[in-house]
C-alpha cells in the first residue's frame, strides 16, 4: 500500500485541516488556493470530507508532528 503522504487526498486533507484550524477557511483567498489544488490533485471537495471522516486522525496527527519538527 502506498504510504499515505503520496495519496493526493490526504495531501488535500492536510492543507483543508491546516487552514480549518487556523480558522483561515473564512478568508476568500484561502479557498482560491485550496480550489487549485484540488484541480491539480485531481480530487474533489467532497472526496476530501469523506477522507477526512475516515482518516481525519491520521491527518490530524501529521499535522501535529509536522509543527512538532517546525
Amino acid at each position: 500500500m502506498a504510504s499515505p503522504r503520496r495519496d493526493p487526498l490526504f495531501a488535500a486533507a492536510v492543507l483543508r485541516l491546516s487552514f480549518q484550524r487556523r480558522g483561515e477557511a473564512a478568508i476568500a483567498g484561502w479557498r482560491a488556493v485550496y480550489d487549485g489544488v484540488l484541480r491539480d490533485l485531481k480530487v474533489t471537495d467532497a472526496e476530501v470530507e469523506r477522507y477526512l471522516a475516515l482518516h481525519g486522525d491520521e491527518v490530524a496527527a501529521a499535522i501535529d508532528g509536522s509543527s512538532e519538527a517546525g
